[in-house]
């Protein structure tokens, strides 16, 4: 009795390895094609996907990152041409990806474990430009204090790119707004924008999220949207998600158990991107760090889909 349980201990000790930062089980990796997981447009993003990415390479899967925008990626997952998107907001999402998913064609793999939120952002400064800030009708009335030569006399509000939503658009329409909306290219565009905005000592009125690296680097302040407003078009505390081919579970089980175990807490997510865009840190090598050094949060997830 006590050799064969030595042969059992033996042969689980052939079948799982742990060591130097790997985890492998006999059957794991299920199969060699690439699991494809979505890079979308915004450093959170990335580092969420790079994460999860490097801990199913430390289980022996092929993973292939892949750029592409929010909504050809939702397609792509769709479709199996993709397999993983990790960081969705249930505030910025629109109607296709709930079609989706009710349709069966996106699994929802459960909570990110960030916690986000939105709103419309204003330098510290510009306070002293627009008295009364914070609050909503002292905004309104600051109207011509946010224009530029291009949208005088009507204020500029700096929004989303228009690909993420367009829904400042449409609410300066519904609410005749004395604002004009500019939608900017990129998350990169936007901190621009905020960048300068402090520099100058400018005005400027945008839309914006947290957790996001910038909110340590500056002061700011946010406006008192009126409570239905916030309730009509999602400014209210976001929930973030992960999602997936329902595919993924057929194809690589083990995979699949792993990404719906797989969280983030919102300060690891605010101090990789600290390192990754104010620090200049390659994003794929701050992340591979951190889950090198944090083995404890990840191997419990691996070793109970094993």
């Amino acid at each position: 009795m006590r050799k064969l349980k030595l042969l059992a201990l033996g042969l689980l000790s052939l079948a799982l390895t742990v060591g130097a930062g790997q985890v492998h089980a006999a059957s794991v990796p299920e199969s060699s094609e690439p699991i494809k997981i979505a890079i979308n447009e915004w450093t959170g993003q990335h580092i969420v996907s790079y994460i999860a990415g490097d801990i199913l390479s430390r289980m022996g899967y092929n993973v292939e990152y892949v750029t592409a925008s929010s909504y050809p990626s939702h397609l792509a997952i769709a479709e199996g041409e993709l397999h993983l998107g990790l960081e969705q907001w249930s505030t910025n999402m629109g109607d296709y990806l709930p079609g989706l998913m009710e349709e069966g064609k996106i699994e929802d793999l459960g909570d990110l474990g960030v916690k986000g939120f939105e709103g419309w952002m204003y330098p510290e400064h510009v306070a002293e430009l627009c008295p009364g800030l914070p609050a909503w009708g002292a905004f309104l009335d600051c109207a011509e204090a946010f224009s530029t030569a291009d949208t005088f006399p009507n204020g500029r509000i700096v929004a989303y790119p228009a690909e993420w939503n367009t829904r400042i658009k449409d609410i300066i329409e519904e609410r005749s707004m004395p604002f004009e909306y500019v939608p900017a290219g990129s998350e990169g565009a936007l901190v621009a924008e905020l960048n300068a905005s402090v520099s100058r000592n400018s005005p400027l009125v945008m839309e914006f999220w947290g957790p996001h690296w910038v909110l340590f680097k500056h002061q700011v302040g946010w406006i008192d949207l009126p409570t239905d407003l916030m309730e009509q078009w999602g400014y209210t505390t976001a929930r973030l998600f992960k999602v997936g081919w329902p595919g993924i579970k057929d194809n690589w089980p083990a995979a699949h158990q792993v990404m719906q175990s797989f969280q983030l807490e919102t300060k690891v997510q605010e101090e990789l991107m600290e390192a990754i865009d104010f620090q200049g840190q390659d994003a794929q090598e701050a992340c591979r760090k951190w889950v090198g050094e944090n083995e404890a949060t990840w191997k419990p997830w691996v070793e109970a889909a094993m």
